[in-house]
């Protein structure tokens, strides 16, 4: 729906050929404006009272140019979002209308041809009507003619690709600009790195304390009753029950170890260390692992975390049944996709899921959670390969 409303309502066959036509038009009427802005600044010399008011003139009227080229480009040519008019000064603004006279002609010049090879279609058309060609020589002026209409058709989509790509250039932030707003990311995405790393320092902290440590208190007063038991056999049931509480202690710390640092990473690759996580899952989990090289290692112990978190929740709240997980490599991105058949209703503002998005944002990569109430859940998480 959000692809239909960039787009515009004209159907997908129409948009390029309208824009590429309306682009034309705006072309004429640019050159018109910027042939009376330079006579307007030539006169502002003997006038500069005239002149200031031109100069706003001017920018007002380029700024309201720049915002139909953005609309018409936007509504009919790409769904990607376009610089906004505000972000480019008045001269860049005149710079890319300047600029933008060069797809403005070649489009006249790619209808001009379109409108020739019409004509001579139908002079074709109505010699061969009249019987005055042959059926050899009409089979061949009617291969001619769809070369020729498919290489114009090629000739539009190149133009309408140089309009995008003049608007993006000319109107996108300046290097200044683009380094500040870099800034401003790390900036970020360091602030939540450090917040995310104490908000798991908290969980293991709650988990040693709820959990191990609880577990070890009750370890220590099991043993001291079978130390002072008299009875052998009681002894034994008494040791037999601490050895069981040790190994589950030890299989409690491994939890707690590997959230702090997956050392099994160290030998395996991710499709390996997951296997073994959806071992010791509650919930059936199916893996496919598709990477055909290796990635960083950072990359991978922040995808073995995004995944540790959403089994986790599909087994504690999901009550899920069956839990996927896709990890694959798309232009240039590293992605793995969570899914799950459980009830929905995963809060992204959570502690677990939000400290997972700050970690992905520190490697440039993004985290997009999606669950409805009653399900599915999923959670895709993309990083750049680097």
């Amino acid at each position: 729906m959000a692809e239909q409303r960039r787009t515009g309502t004209w159907p997908a066959r129409l948009r390029l050929p309208v824009g590429v036509a309306v682009g034309s038009a705006t072309a004429a009427v640019e050159l018109a404006f910027l042939a009376v802005a330079a006579v307007a600044f030539s006169a502002s010399a003997l006038a500069p009272a005239v002149g200031r008011r031109g100069a706003d003139l001017t920018r007002r009227c380029a700024a309201w140019l720049v915002r139909v080229e953005r609309h018409r480009l936007g509504g009919l040519l790409v769904s990607g979002e376009l610089p906004a008019p505000n972000d480019a000064t008045t001269r860049r603004q005149l710079g890319y209308l300047a600029a933008r006279l060069l797809p403005g002609m070649l489009a006249l010049l790619a209808y001009a041809v379109l409108a020739i090879g019409v004509v001579l279609a139908g002079i074709v058309l109505h010699a061969a009507v009249r019987g005055e060609l042959t059926l050899l020589d009409a089979l061949s002026q009617v291969a001619v003619g769809a070369v020729l209409l498919l290489l114009n058709v090629q000739a539009l989509a190149s133009i309408a690709a140089l309009d995008v790509r003049l608007a993006r250039r000319l109107l996108g932030p300046g290097r200044r600009a683009e380094l500040t707003r870099r800034v401003h990311e790390l900036t970020t995405s360091r602030a939540g790195v450090i917040a995310a790393v104490d908000a798991e320092r908290q969980r293991i902290e709650r988990d040693l304390h709820d959990g191990l440590q609880q577990r070890l208190v009750a370890l220590g007063m099991l043993l001291g009753r079978a130390r002072r038991a008299r009875d052998a056999d009681r002894t034994h049931v008494l040791l037999a029950q601490a050895h069981e509480d040790v190994q589950r202690a030890v299989e409690e710390l491994r939890e707690v170890a590997w959230r702090v640092y997956p050392s099994a990473l160290d030998g395996s690759d991710l499709g390996e260390v997951l296997t073994m996580v959806a071992r010791r899952s509650e919930v059936p989990v199916r893996i496919r692992c598709d990477l055909p090289v290796r990635p960083e290692r950072q990359i991978e112990t922040v995808l073995y975390f995004v995944a540790c978190e959403a089994l986790t929740n599909a087994a504690k709240h999901a009550a899920a049944t069956l839990v996927t997980v896709e990890i694959g490599v798309r232009e240039g991105w590293v992605r793995m996709r969570v899914h799950d058949d459980g009830v929905g209703g995963a809060d992204p503002t959570g502690s677990g899921l939000s400290g997972l998005t700050r970690r992905v944002a520190a490697l440039d990569g993004r985290l997009r959670v999606t669950s409805p109430a009653g399900g599915p859940t999923t959670v895709l998480a993309e990083l750049p390969c680097g």
